[in-house]
């Protein structure tokens, strides 16, 4: 009996981290304006995904002032956003061939997440260049659990795919995606 519980306790925790995805994040150096940059990454339903981008921090200014409702904004400081994977990625119609791509997001009541090539290596941040636009799909707006000074990427590994997440100040945005 105690073998057979044993056996239940493991197969239920592999089970259970099936879904569980490690993110390892390096610094990668501080931008002219002081925001840390790095590189966090993820294997989801085996593909290799990262994500490069400067960290602003809030420092008291207005999350609207931050994220202008509206408009397109480079999700970081500096250079452009890129998220980067070995595998196909699909969020929402929008079917991304492994490779580089570069994430902007617009801010508002109904967040966009907006997806775009990658033109050079450290490719600036702004202006938009709505050229190298690939795409735009909803992105679903809640609350932090407790306020984030630094803009903070992820990715939650999920049953149907993953998350990625944006959070700052009190806002936090995610977009499902599936790997394949």
């Amino acid at each position: 009996m105690r073998r057979l519980l044993s056996s239940m306790a493991i197969g239920m925790f592999v089970a259970g981290s099936a879904f569980v995805s490690a993110q390892k994040t390096v610094e990668l150096k501080t931008g002219s304006g002081g925001s840390p940059h790095v590189r966090s990454e993820w294997t989801i339903d085996g593909a290799n995904i990262s994500i490069e981008y400067g960290r602003p921090f809030l420092k008291g200014r207005p999350e609207a002032e931050m994220m202008p409702p509206g408009r397109e904004w480079r999700t970081g400081a500096d250079v452009a956003t890129i998220i980067t994977s070995d595998k196909t990625l699909q969020f929402g119609a929008i079917k991304l061939a492994p490779g580089s791509y570069t994430i902007n997001t617009v801010p508002g009541n109904q967040w966009q997440l907006v997806l775009g090539r990658l033109s050079k290596p450290g490719q600036w941040g702004i202006p938009y260049q709505k050229d190298l636009e690939i795409g735009r799909t909803p992105m679903t707006l809640g609350k932090t659990k407790a306020p984030v000074e630094n803009v903070t990427i992820s990715i939650d590994d999920t049953p149907a795919g993953a998350t990625l997440r944006v959070e700052w100040g009190g806002v936090s945005v995610t977009a499902p995606f599936t790997v394949g």
